[in-house]
């Protein structure tokens, strides 16, 4: 599944991020209207110019997508904190 990058706006379809947040796909978009799912967007520099770092936070969890200039993921990852909030630090760039 490729993310689409258009005119500096990022779009990813919900059923990519959603099982790693642990939430249904139809309730990513008010999850994140509503501010419960918050995300972060890093540009690569250097050796990764071009890709992008897209960071997505919800409750305990953080989802992170590394993603080529032509919207592949190349990695993915996620941390569970359970019930425990996330530290503030894990909500910066590079965290």
């Amino acid at each position: 599944m490729t993310i689409e990058i258009e005119d500096g706006g990022i779009v990813i379809d919900a059923t990519l991020i959603a099982p790693l947040l642990n939430v249904a796909p139809e309730d990513v978009p008010k999850l994140m209207r509503d501010g419960a799912i918050t995300s972060l967007c890093e540009t690569g520099v250097g050796d990764d110019a071009g890709a992008y770092r897209l960071s997505f936070f919800y409750q305990g969890r953080r989802v992170r997508l590394q993603v080529s200039e032509a919207g592949e993921v190349l990695r993915r990852s996620s941390v569970d904190y359970g019930d425990i909030p996330l530290p503030q630090a894990m909500h910066r760039p590079g965290g």
